[in-house]
């Protein structure tokens, strides 16, 4: 079967490289699966969960925006920020959570709603890939 080559890069690191048969992304405009020989591509990620199938196996990374592009059968993801399931701190990303939250039903002004609302997001998208990783583990004898 073919693949394509990914690479997950922030402004820390190299979150991800390898070859993978599959990546589905959250785009600005929804969900966007790439598959190998994908058309050249260039699109803005939202904060959310990327799935990468490789070999049968899915892995999940939580991020909080960016850009991906596609590319020679290469897909590079410059995200904002980027987290494996087993990185994710649960008690600091649900903390996160309680906090836009409360932020959000402050009443704050548009522009602390609209940081509020980028927090929430996020910080979901790192709850929903731990919660994933923790059922899987729940499932493996």
């Amino acid at each position: 079967m073919a693949t394509l080559k990914l690479e997950i890069v922030t402004a820390e690191r190299m979150t991800y490289s390898g070859e993978v048969d599959i990546v589905i992304a959250p785009g600005a405009a929804g969900q966007l699966a790439i598959l190998p020989h994908h058309a050249p591509l260039m699109t803005m990620l939202e904060p959310g969960e990327l799935c990468i199938r490789k070999g049968g196996e899915e892995s999940f990374i939580a991020i909080t925006g960016g850009f991906l592009e596609v590319l020679d059968n290469r897909v590079v993801i410059l995200a904002d920020a980027a987290e494996r399931a087993e990185d994710i701190d649960l008690a600091r990303a649900t903390a996160a959570k309680e906090r836009a939250q409360e932020r959000l039903k402050a009443g704050v002004t548009d522009a602390d709603h609209a940081r509020a609302e980028a927090a929430l997001r996020r910080s979901l998208a790192r709850l929903k890939v731990a919660e994933r990783r923790r059922r899987r583990e729940k499932r493996i004898p």
